[in-house]
């Protein structure tokens, strides 16, 4: 009887412990409800049937208004981990002159390419001014013709009847 004391709380620690090793997976981008957008026909579709179909695409190309894309992506998070993308699926779509499907094109996870951030800075001109310049800086350099209140200047407080 004393062992099953230790052995019910234990069992019930280990089953919590190992339930919180699952990663909890959460889609992002364009989630397809009944067409795909590998599906589209290069022979038949148009911008129209395709915006009806798939609805409107992840990302319109910045370059080229004729190329659309779709994407979607799996993450799976494990407890407190950085997230790590598991699937991604990018579709590209792009269309002749006349608005027809010219191209299908898929790419996946494999496909994907590291781009290296440049961490420099934009200097800008002037110098730098510290918190405390940046406090009493203004001091002096208010008029103080404009500090008595209701004056009828515009921008100034009292609106359309001026201080009467």
């Amino acid at each position: 009887m004393r062992a099953n004391i230790f052995k019910i709380p234990s069992l019930a620690i280990l089953i919590f412990g190992l339930s919180a090793c699952n990663p909890t997976l959460r889609n992002h981008g364009y989630i397809p409800t009944k067409d795909k957008p590998q599906a589209v026909d290069t022979e038949s579709d148009t911008k129209a049937s395709v915006l009806a179909r798939l609805g409107n695409p992840s990302i319109k190309s910045t370059f080229d208004e004729n190329t659309w894309y779709y994407l979607t992506s799996v993450r799976e998070r494990l407890a407190y981990l950085r997230p790590i993308t598991s699937e991604r699926t990018i579709t590209a779509i792009t269309f002749n002159d006349d608005g027809q499907v010219k191209k299908v094109a898929e790419y996946g996870i494999e496909n994907g390419q590291y781009v290296n951030f440049s961490d420099r800075e934009t200097p800008t001109r002037g110098r730098e001014l510290s918190v405390l310049e940046q406090i009493f800086g203004t001091i002096g350099r208010i008029p103080v013709d404009q500090l008595g209140g209701n004056q009828d200047i515009p921008g100034g407080s009292g609106g359309p009847g001026g201080g009467r």
